[in-house]
């Protein structure tokens, strides 16, 4: 008797945790009120020049990705006057759990459970209340030689992890890969190919109907890149560069305003 009520409590519970992240979800995307969204930055390598940076950075440097959903949802109709809220949240000191690359599924999902209670388990101290969005930002030395990991954005438990490189000359690509996967945590889905990181046609491009269609002026956010030629894509220097079109859009609700 005691295992079946322990296992009605553990039913209930999984049932207004599901219930509480569809509501969750469901609102973030009905672009009637603001989203706030915050940014932790996190010194991933230990460097000088990442920790110069971090101590430098302001809410202002990511203003730029206020104004581009500003600017884009207005093209679907709607007029909220601030669809995004971004705040810059206190610096983490601690690394998020790591992705193994060879990973099954099941590791997979064990990871995302733990990305989530680390989420906001780390920032306890600082989000009263929570935010509607996190986003950890790991900074790296532009010194380094070497190729910044895949960042990740979760729908369930709206959660992003950024790699970034800690140079002003990188902040406007910097903010490109914040809207990207914040837009991630919003239901949208990659439009490139993984294995090359080439916008798939004609979802990834900002311009399918172009003539010619090379090369690409601008970049579709979810595609990441601006297709120069069929198989060579350049990441766009700043949002000033990059649309969301009519694809992500039906994604994250905009065409059903």
């Amino acid at each position: 008797m005691f295992k079946v009520i322990r296992i009605g409590i553990l039913l209930m519970i999984l049932f207004f945790v599901a219930v509480s992240s569809w509501l969750t979800q469901s609102r973030s995307t009905d672009w009637n009120n603001t989203l706030w969204v915050k940014v932790y930055p996190i010194n991933a390598d230990g460097s000088e020049e990442s920790r110069r940076y971090i101590e430098g950075l302001q809410e202002s440097d990511f203003s730029g990705i206020e104004d581009f959903i500003a600017r884009e949802i207005r093209k679907f109709g709607n007029e909220l006057e601030r669809p995004l809220r971004m705040e810059l949240g206190r610096e983490v000191k601690a690394q998020p759990p790591a992705l193994q690359s060879n990973r099954s599924v099941p590791q997979v999902m064990l990871w995302s459970i733990k990305l989530r209670w680390w989420a906001s388990r780390i920032t306890s101290d600082q989000d009263d209340p929570a935010p509607d969005v996190r986003i950890f930002v790991r900074y790296h030395s532009p010194q380094a030689d070497f190729a910044l990991e895949n960042s990740v954005g979760m729908q369930k438990g709206m959660v992003g992890i950024v790699n970034a490189f800690a140079d002003r000359r990188h902040a406007g690509t910097n903010n490109v890969i914040i809207a990207h996967e914040f837009l991630h945590t919003l239901g949208a889905t990659d439009k490139y190919d993984p294995a090359s990181g080439i916008p798939v046609f004609p979802h990834g491009y900002a311009e399918p109907d172009r003539q010619p269609l090379y090369p690409q002026q601008q970049a579709e956010i979810m595609g990441g890149r601006i297709a120069v030629s069929e198989f060579d894509a350049m990441v766009p220097k700043s949002l000033r560069y990059v649309i969301i079109g009519a694809e992500t859009a039906g994604e994250i609700r905009l065409l059903s305003k």
